[in-house]
């Protein structure tokens, strides 16, 4: 009875502790087991128990290495997903501005034509008073002017003939005029929407390639957790150790992480104080305390709601979905689009942060214009942000992703 202690210890352990389900506890190797008569178990069974527990370690450890990397590359690609995602709202907001600067160009064009028949029309009333008034060669000029194919033929003609007064050439010269402004503006109007539109279709798919390799790396993380959990209950079982221990060690792991964010924090921050410039004191008085609780209010009340790519509500949102529609509710109209959200701001530093403003980040320090990322401040450190797929909208500290690289106050 004795040999069969170790084996029964340890599944009764598992199941106190929840290591693993009573009806999929992990079997030790049938060699453990004995015979009956023997009063404990051998030197042999302890060294092949703990041959078994060395060989479960080796298979976590290389599953934690496997986990490791396999995360580091679901961050870097959930960073390269929400820059594609950005890259996507300011190549809508950039054809949008095309198709409207289309629109406007088209109006043009009608414009120029509606001058165009304008001055055609004049050029008939002169040619019909001329012929009341017996002309007939300053007649034929007229109307072999008006009879030419294009600008080009209308000012050869008018060349050849030679006869045509000062009026008729006028009149002449205005309708060669705005016949090439209408195809001019024409021409500029297709130009601008069809390169709009090709620029937008790229970014398109490159979003969706990115959105594709994403879930797929999701997915590899999802599997390799699992694996990693199940063999974190066998190795705990081995051992004859429980969650408790576990759980502390992690807690102790992630208090020390914390702690050394926190000096970092109190570092970079005390890095960034500087003495306020004039640009930051303006930025001071143009603070609103209402305007800013009205948009922290609604950042609040979507915290829990999923990030989805481009969301503007109510579902969901993505990082400048949110704060555009955080802003909007205080009365400013920004665009869905974080790179803009910034220009479309007034830069502060890290000193002049109140309530309400924008925290930025960028994949090329110091570039504006490579900002990928952007998030509500709230005070005290913390932010509210919408942080990549497959994540909820939440509150963090101000510095989880690093030291941002842009303050801005709308």
């Amino acid at each position: 009875m004795a040999r069969r202690f170790l084996p029964t210890l340890l599944l009764a352990l598992s199941g106190v502790f929840g290591l693993i389900p009573a009806a999929e506890a992990v079997p030790l190797p049938s060699r453990l087991t004995a015979p009956a008569d023997d009063p404990y178990p051998s030197a042999e069974d302890i060294a092949r128990a703990r041959a078994e527990s060395d060989a479960r370690a080796v298979d976590t450890n290389a599953i934690e290495a496997r986990l490791t990397a396999a995360q580091a590359e679901l961050e870097q690609n959930g960073r390269a997903a929400e820059q594609a995602v950005e890259a996507y709202n300011g190549a809508q907001a950039r054809l949008a501005k095309a198709r409207t600067e289309a629109a406007t160009a088209a109006q043009l064009s009608a414009v120029a034509e509606a001058g165009r028949a304008e001055a055609a029309e004049r050029a008939a009333q002169l040619a019909a008073e001329t012929y009341r008034q017996g002309t007939s060669p300053e007649l034929s000029a007229i109307n072999a002017l008006l009879g030419a194919k294009g600008p080009r033929a209308v000012g050869e003609q008018a060349n050849a003939v030679g006869v045509v007064g000062a009026r008729t050439k006028d009149i002449l010269d205005a309708a060669t005029s705005t016949a090439a402004a209408a195809s001019r503006a024409a021409g500029a109007a297709r130009a601008a929407e069809q390169e709009a539109q090709r620029a937008a279709e790229a970014v398109r798919v490159a979003k969706e390639q990115a959105q594709t390799r994403l879930a797929a790396q999701q997915t590899q993380v999802a599997e390799i957790g699992r694996r990693r959990e199940q063999l974190l209950a066998e190795l705990a079982a081995a051992r004859n150790t429980t969650l408790e221990l576990e759980r502390q060690r992690r807690e102790a792991l992630e208090a020390i992480a914390a702690r050394e964010a926190e000096e970092a924090a109190r570092a970079a921050a005390a890095a960034a104080a500087a003495a306020p410039s004039a640009s930051d004191v303006s930025a001071d008085s143009s603070w609103s305390a209402s305007g800013a609780e009205a948009a922290l209010a609604f950042a609040r009340s979507k915290i829990g709601l999923p990030y989805i790519w481009g969301g503007e509500g109510p579902e969901g949102y993505d990082c400048s979905g949110l704060t555009m529609m955080a802003w909007r509710k205080a009365g400013k109209n920004l665009t869905h689009f974080a790179a803009d959200q910034y220009t479309e701001s007034t830069p502060i530093s890290y000193r002049q942060l109140r309530p309400g403003d924008l925290i930025f980040w960028t994949h090329t320090p110091g570039r504006a214009a490579d900002i990928y990322h952007v998030a509500i401040y709230l005070g005290d450190d913390q932010m509210i942000e919408a942080p990549r797929p497959g994540t909820d909208i939440k509150e963090a500290s101000l510095w989880i992703m690093g030291r941002p690289d842009f303050y801005a106050r709308p």
